[in-house]
Formats: C-alpha cells, sequence, structure tokens
C-alpha cells in the first residue's frame, strides 16, 4: 500500500458518499416498485439483500481506491470470521437460523404469531431476530434460534377461522333446547360465516354441568367484533330462554336442632372429701 496524497483521500471519501448513497436512493426506489407486487415479507428480504450487497461492493470499491491487497484482506477476513464464529456461537446460530426462516417462511411482516405463550404482530424478519408488537403494545425482540426450535402459530396464516366457545348449563336444561338456540345464535350474528358452517356439540358430562361447544367460522380480521357479539348474544338469548349457565356455588344445610345432651356431676365423697 503506496502513501495517500490528498486527492486520492478526497476521491476515495467521494466514492463512498456516493456509493453508500446509492445504495440507498435504489433500495428506496425498489421498495416502490416492488410493494404492489410482493408481500411485505419478500419485499424485506430483498431490501435487506440489496443492502447488504451493496455495501460489500461500495467497501470494495473503496480498499481498491486505497490500493488495498484484497486477497490479503479476504485472508485476513476469514482468520477473523472463525476467531468470531467460536467466540459468538449463538450469534451464529441465530444468523443460520434467520436464513431458514426466510427461507421457510412460517410467517411474514404483519403476520400474528403465537411463540412460547407470547402472541404478537410480526414487525421485522431480521437475520439474528424476530421483532414483534404485542397486543398490548410491548416491544418485543425474539432471537432466531428460540423461533426455529419453539413451536410457532401463525394466527393470520389463513384468512378465515374458527373461534371455540365452551358453555356449560345446568344439568336440568334440555339439551335439543340449548342445542338449538346456540345454532340460531350463531346464525344471527353478523360476522359468522355460512361456509363452513357453525359447528354445535354436546361436548361430555361435567362435574357440574352439561359442556357444549359453540365453533364459529369468521374473517380474521372481525375477532373481536365477533367475540364480543356472540358472548353478549349467548348471555341475552339464555336469560330469554331461561337456561341456567352453571358455575361453581355452595349449598349450605343448617339441619334441624338437636337437643342439648343431658349433663350430670357426681362427686366421690370418699376420695374428694366435703369441706
Amino acid at each position: 500500500m503506496k502513501p495517500l496524497d490528498l486527492p486520492t483521500i478526497l476521491h476515495t471519501l467521494a466514492v463512498l458518499c456516493i456509493g453508500l448513497f446509492l445504495v440507498f436512493f435504489i433500495g428506496r426506489l425498489l421498495t416502490r416498485v416492488l410493494k404492489p407486487r410482493f408481500s411485505p415479507h419478500h419485499l424485506l428480504l430483498a431490501q435487506k439483500s440489496l443492502l447488504y450487497v451493496g455495501i460489500v461492493l461500495v467497501v470494495c470499491t473503496v480498499l481498491i481506491q486505497l490500493q488495498v491487497n484484497l486477497t490479503a484482506v479476504l485472508g485476513a477476513a476469514g482468520i477473523v470470521s472463525v476467531a468470531i464464529g467460536f467466540a459468538a456461537q449463538t450469534s451464529l446460530s441465530n444468523l443460520i437460523s434467520g436464513l431458514f426462516l426466510l427461507g421457510e417462511r412460517p410467517f411474514e411482516v404483519g403476520d400474528t404469531i403465537i411463540v412460547s405463550g407470547t402472541r404478537g404482530v410480526v414487525l421485522s424478519i431480521d437475520l439474528l431476530s424476530v421483532k414483534l408488537r404485542t397486543v398490548d403494545n410491548l416491544f418485543v425482540r425474539m432471537p432466531n434460534e428460540t423461533l426455529i426450535k419453539a413451536e410457532v402459530t401463525t394466527v393470520t396464516r389463513f384468512p378465515i377461522r374458527r373461534m371455540d366457545i365452551n358453555i356449560g348449563v345446568a344439568y336440568k336444561e334440555d339439551v335439543k333446547q340449548v342445542i338449538r338456540v346456540l345454532k340460531e345464535i350463531a346464525d344471527s350474528n353478523p360476522h359468522s360465516l355460512n361456509e363452513p358452517e357453525p359447528l354445535v356439540l354436546f361436548k361430555d358430562f361435567g362435574a357440574s354441568s352439561l359442556d357444549f361447544l359453540l365453533g364459529v367460522w369468521f374473517e380474521k380480521s372481525k375477532f373481536v367484533d365477533l367475540k364480543n357479539g356472540i358472548m353478549q348474544d349467548i348471555k341475552e338469548r339464555f336469560d330469554q330462554e331461561g337456561i341456567e349457565i352453571a358455575f361453581p356455588h355452595l349449598t349450605v344445610y343448617a339441619g334441624s336442632e338437636t337437643p342439648p345432651f343431658p349433663v350430670s356431676v357426681t362427686r366421690d365423697k370418699e376420695k374428694l372429701p366435703l369441706e
């Protein structure tokens, strides 16, 4: 490497600035062009690929301008990579897991997922972690390795879902009447789909109730409206029909009054002399 003069330094800085500007400019332009045609997942993958490749090309160009021997740099980079790999095995595992997630696509940006009890909307899928926003607006960073090893439920993967509601009624109620009322409730709800049709199932004889299952299909964006509406409808219709919803309660039986036992006190005159 030869000593650097001022023109070379200025030229190198210009190449660096212009190169980075072009990378980010092309990235934004690519986003505008591809956004109407591709899913957020593919758009994010294209953005990150362009960013990483562009930065590598800019850095290599700068090194060439500085008359640096790229062969020696790449050899040193290989040695450093091995050392970093031993020192950061967790990060390397997350990196590899991130590549698997990007390729497998179990979920996309904007999907709602459940992982190890955590439910949230996917904000981004990065090489080391996935960013989530929970329903109470908390930010959760989940390592990619955790997602690969854990069971992931994608709530919004399909356009429609089924909501299952468990209802317990008193043993004295008419089973046919309960099934009829639940079917009418599901059919009358504006957010309930007719195809697939609602499911009403007499599940079990519970410890203190007859257990029923009401399954209602709905569009995934109507979850809150359907949940509130159908729970309110069940309470109102059951009250109108005189159907008792089972709940834990305690019955206290007092019984009849027991007369007192007769008690008499005797005194042994020999052992306990009177004074």
